[in-house]
């Protein structure tokens, strides 16, 4: 079967599919009411929004000035850091790292998805755990994210109830509070019994190196602060110039992402140090030994040069968009391919090179523009696939 043909019947299996209609009907309720709140509690929080688009603008165009002013910033603070040309170049730094046989607790990554890091790692022989719950619960049932910031969001909790049942033996009801302890329970010692931590990153400050890491379930702190060894995969949009441009981009983030202020936001610029005994520093002491962050191009820069397409390396993955789509309000991540909805077809194009997938996705996109208006970086997604469209057809 074809690219086009497979595409078709997911997306119309999905469509038909009562169980994804029940759980992205909860969803989408829930996260209208939750920004609504945000915003209303936190106005400044659209004029910020405008700055910030600014800040990505101007970030956007110097990327690799910054990813090499970030890694003399890491390496100055006694980390390590490296620049992947590629994916498989990225791939390679992290084989190096990690090696064979080892333990990973991993957190929610889109640049790790991108590149498929967990299939690749368990490939070499580890056992890696995804901690984020919505990516341990499609972990388990060897399926693939539905959104970006809630893989599971196409699962109700009635299936979530028979997975857990399954893995550990016990009935188990669709409550909700008793399904988020099970996983808890599950995952909890695998963090002091792994011999590394992989981290994406929400935001990179390039002047001091520092991850802004934004998250509620507690798991990246965990997976961050109790192995041994942190690694860390970051596509170069997330670098911004100062620690101060930071903030304000985490700021947005956040509220976007339909949160008045998340759980947790940890910055991360070093490994685990101490200067307690006699105002020495020593590194490790009960943090991580050694860090390493790999700052991935995989096409970004190349994007960042087209004066249409490089808005999709605004997006702050704050997943409001898809909230918004009428298309994927009916078939959830099947309307995606590592990325989703019309943006998401802008990155199946220019970073994953998959044109066949991302015509699909462009000539699915209904360009209605609800997207734009939700986005705090105001993305005209609708412009970018007339445009990609257009690329498409003449073959460039």
């Amino acid at each position: 079967m074809s690219v086009f043909t497979d595409y078709k019947k997911e997306l119309m299996d999905a469509a038909h599919n009562e169980r994804i209609r029940l759980a992205l009907s909860r969803a989408i309720a829930s996260f209208r009411a939750n920004i609504d709140s945000a915003l209303k509690k936190f106005p400044h929080t659209i004029k910020m929004a405008e700055e910030v688009r600014g800040i990505k603008e101007k970030a956007i165009v110097e990327m690799e000035r910054l990813a090499q002013e970030a890694c003399e910033a890491i390496e100055s603070n006694h980390g390590k850091a490296y620049i992947a040309k590629t994916g498989a170049e990225a791939l390679r730094i992290i084989d190096d790292l990690v090696g064979k046989g080892k333990l990973i607790v991993k957190g929610k990554s889109m640049t790790g998805e991108e590149i498929g890091l967990r299939e690749h790692l368990e490939e070499l022989g580890n056992e890696v755990y995804e901690t984020d719950l919505g990516e341990f619960i499609i972990q388990k049932l060897n399926s693939k994210p539905m959104h970006i910031l809630s893989p599971a969001v196409h699962v109700p909790k009635e299936d979530v109830a028979h997975l857990f049942s399954t893995l550990t033996g016990e009935k188990l009801e669709p409550d909700i509070a008793k399904l988020v302890a099970t996983a808890r329970k599950l995952l909890r010692d695998k963090y002091f019994q792994a011999d590394i931590g992989i981290s994406g990153a929400n935001v990179v400050a390039a002047d001091t190196g520092t991850l802004f890491l934004i998250e509620n379930e507690g798991n990246i702190r965990l997976a961050t602060g109790a192995p041994p060894v942190h690694i860390a995969l970051v596509g170069m949009e997330k670098l911004v110039p100062t620690l101060g441009d930071a903030y304000k981009v985490a700021e947005v983030t956040w509220r976007y992402a339909n949160y008045t202020v998340p759980s947790y936001v940890s910055l991360i610029s070093a490994p685990s140090k101490t200067g307690d005994i006699e105002k020495t520093t020593t590194y490790g002491a009960h943090g991580p030994e050694e860090f390493h962050v790999i700052f991935m191009d995989g096409g970004r820069t190349e994007l960042a040069r087209h004066p249409i397409l490089r808005e999709a390396l605004y997006c702050l993955r704050c997943g409001g968009c898809l909230y918004e789509c009428p298309v994927f309000a009916v078939t959830a991540g099947n309307f995606g391919d590592k990325y989703f909805a019309g943006i998401g077809a802008v990155w199946a194009a220019m970073i994953s090179q998959n044109i066949e997938k991302a015509a699909s996705m462009a000539y699915t996109c209904l360009t209605c523009g609800r997207c734009k208006i939700r986005c705090p970086m105001k993305i005209d997604v609708p412009e970018m696939i007339v445009e990609l469209r257009k690329l498409i057809a003449e073959g460039t």
